[in-house]
């Protein structure tokens, strides 16, 4: 399903630019982490308006059990976006706390991907997906998605 592929792929970069800052602060460079958290935060915001326009909101209006599911992952994506919003990395703390939300978000990522996504493979039905993708749509304007391969 290529909405999915799409989510996956930008997993993978929002958890790739989280891994590089979290290094970048081990090294003490606190610009380039300061760089990359934008980045993944930007990353991040266009993935989550897909997501919650798209893809959540349908399956949350399909069944309530997906409702409830979906609700803690929206909570888990403000909780981030606060966090990457008013980070000091010249703050301890606020690095410590960078490093939980990447390993968090990893575990996150997991619920998605190894839960819901696949739930709604099942449980979908063209209507539906072309209301998904357009969620997608809306929150990357001028993007396409991957190209299949």
């Amino acid at each position: 399903m290529p909405l999915l592929r799409d989510y996956i792929a930008e997993h993978e970069r929002v958890m790739n630019f989280g891994r590089e800052a979290v290094r970048a602060l081990d090294r003490g460079e606190y610009g380039q982490a300061r760089e990359l958290l934008a980045a993944m935060a930007g990353e991040l915001r266009s993935h989550w308006r897909g997501e919650e326009q798209g893809l959540f909101a349908v399956m949350a209006a399909a069944d309530d059990l997906y409702a409830a599911h979906i609700a803690p992952l929206v909570r888990e994506h403000r909780e981030l976006d606060a966090l990457l919003e008013s980070v000091d990395l010249s703050n301890p703390d606020d690095r410590e706390q960078i490093r939980t939300a990447v390993d968090d978000l990893y575990e996150h990522i997991a619920k998605e991907e190894d839960g819901l996504f696949p739930a709604s493979l099942t449980s979908l039905d063209g209507e539906q997906w072309d209301e998904a993708i357009a969620g997608w749509q809306a929150a990357h304007p001028g993007e396409h998605m991957v190209a299949g391969g």
